[in-house]
C-alpha cells in the first residue's frame, strides 16, 4: 500500500485564480496493490480541481467531477500500462469562509472545534448496507473473509483506478459544504489506518496534550497521532494530516480559560485536569506522512 498527502495552500497562484478569494487544497490519498494510483491522484485530482468549469461558482461540483475525471484518466494508464493498484482519497478545499470536502472510500477527514470533534462525512465501507446494495446491484457481492471484502478482493468499496474491479469499486465522490466561522480549531485528514485505531474524540485530547507538552506549539502535532496509532496496534500504512484553522497557542489558552472557569465553579472539587500556562504566539500548518 502507498499514502499520499498533498497540501497546496498557494492554490490561487498555482492556478492563476485572480477573483481576491482565499484558496487552500489538501489531500490524503491511500493506495492499495501499489503505489501508481496514489501517486497518479495526488499529481492530478487538484489540477483537474483546479481546470474545472464550475470551481469559481460551485467548488463541491468541481471536487465531485474531479475525482470521476481523474478516475478516467488514469483507468486509461493502467488499461494501457496493465496497472491493478487504485486509491482512496478524500480532499479538503477551503475557499474563503467554507470547508468543501469530497472523500471516495474509507480516508476521513474531520472537523475540531472549540475542543469538540464535527462529524463531517461518512467513510465509505463494504459492509455498509447502501454499498453493500449498490455493490450487489450491480452483480457483485460482499463477503467477510478476514475483514469485509468486494467480490473476496478488496477492503474498499469505492476508489480511482482498481481497474479490474469496476463497476464493483466506484470512483464516485460524496461531497459536502461547511460555513467556518473563525471558531473553528483544525481540519485533519488522514487514512483508515488512522481512524481505524483512534477514535475522532480521541483525537481532541491527544493534539491538546500535545499542545500542553510543547507550550501550544503545533509543528509536530501529527506525529504525536501517528505515533498514537501504532501505539493503539494499527499495522496499516498510516499518514495525518492536521490544518489549524487559528493559531495552536490561542487553542491552548482557551482551553486553559475554560478549565480554569470550571475549577472556579468548582473549587472544591478534587480534580484537576489542567494545570499548564503557556505564552501564545505563532501559527502553524502540520503535515505528516
Amino acid at each position: 500500500m502507498e499514502d499520499r498527502h498533498v497540501s497546496l495552500p498557494e492554490f490561487n497562484q498555482l492556478f492563476g485564480l485572480l477573483d481576491d478569494v482565499d484558496r487552500a487544497y489538501f489531500a490524503v490519498f491511500d493506495g492499495h496493490g501499489g503505489v501508481d494510483a496514489a501517486n497518479y491522484a495526488a499529481t492530478h485530482l487538484h489540477v483537474n480541481v483546479a481546470l474545472h468549469k464550475e470551481i469559481l461558482k460551485n467548488p463541491t461540483e468541481a471536487l465531485k467531477d474531479s475525482f470521476q475525471q481523474t478516475d478516467e484518466m488514469f483507468l486509461f494508464k493502467a488499461k494501457r500500462e496493465k496497472l491493478r493498484s487504485g486509491t482512496t482519497g478524500v480532499t479538503a478545499l477551503i475557499v474563503g469562509n467554507r470547508l468543501h470536502v469530497a472523500w471516495a472510500g474509507d480516508s476521513q477527514v474531520m472537523l475540531v472545534q472549540q475542543g469538540k470533534a464535527v462529524t463531517l462525512m461518512e467513510p465509505h465501507k463494504p459492509e455498509r448496507e447502501d454499498e453493500r446494495m449498490r455493490i450487489e446491484a450491480l452483480g457483485g457481492c460482499v463477503t467477510y473473509v478476514d475483514c469485509w471484502r468486494v467480490n473476496g478482493t478488496l477492503a474498499v468499496s469505492r476508489a480511482i483506478g482498481d481497474l479490474y474491479q469496476k463497476p464493483y469499486i466506484s470512483a464516485h465522490a460524496d461531497v459536502n459544504s461547511f460555513e467556518l466561522t473563525g471558531s473553528e480549531d483544525y481540519v485533519l485528514l488522514a487514512c483508515d489506518g488512522f481512524f481505524d485505531a483512534i477514535r475522532p474524540h480521541d483525537v481532541v485530547d491527544l493534539v491538546l496534550d500535545h499542545l500542553m507538552q510543547n507550550k501550544g506549539d503545533g509543528l509536530k502535532a501529527a506525529e504525536r497521532l501517528v505515533a498514537a496509532a501504532k501505539e493503539n496496534g494499527s499495522s496499516d500504512n498510516i499518514t495525518v494530516l492536521v490544518v489549524f484553522l487559528r493559531d495552536p497557542r490561542e487553542i491552548l489558552a482557551a482551553c486553559l480559560r475554560d478549565s480554569k472557569s470550571l475549577n472556579a465553579d468548582a473549587e472544591d472539587s478534587p480534580f484537576n485536569f489542567f494545570s499548564s500556562e503557556t505564552d501564545n504566539r505563532s501559527k502553524s500548518v502540520t503535515t505528516k506522512s
